[in-house]
């Protein structure tokens, strides 16, 4: 095996499980707002956030599956390393993109639902009150 292969399989055992571990994460946090957001509704809190894991799965792992590909030929143990820090920090850093847009959405749907459980009343219609006219001057 030389070293563009052992460059290219050390990048996937790394980048896969981190995806899977952001995306387990994610999942059980993220169930505890949706909850909310979606009260008294458990079993379409659940199936909204199994679909935010598919596509974050589908969206992470097809770029790390794109950015499998070196430049270069990588020759020896200092390039091997080299090209996995690139690698594997542009992966982070869309990992973490990803998660803070995956936050941003279950902060907005939060906000939305607590936006318009303020827009009920908070007590019933008691009758019509005639309007008062007012003095002349």
């Amino acid at each position: 095996m030389d070293w563009t292969v052992a460059t290219y399989v050390t990048y996937l055992l790394v980048a896969v499980p981190l995806t899977v571990w952001v995306a387990h994460t994610l999942s059980s946090n993220g169930q505890v707002f949706l909850e909310e957001v979606f009260t008294g509704n458990e079993r379409l809190a659940q199936a909204v956030n199994r679909l935010l894991v598919v596509g974050f799965y589908l969206l992470n792992l097809g770029f790390v599956s794109l950015y499998l590909r070196t430049g270069g030929e990588v020759v020896d143990l200092r390039g091997l390393l080299e090209e996995l820090s690139v690698k594997i920090g542009v992966v982070t850093l869309v990992l973490g993109v990803l998660h803070f847009l995956n936050v941003w959405a279950f902060s907005s749907m939060r906000r939305r639902h607590a936006m318009d459980s303020f827009r009920s009343a908070p007590v019933a219609p008691q009758g019509f009150v005639p309007a008062t006219p007012y003095p002349a001057p």
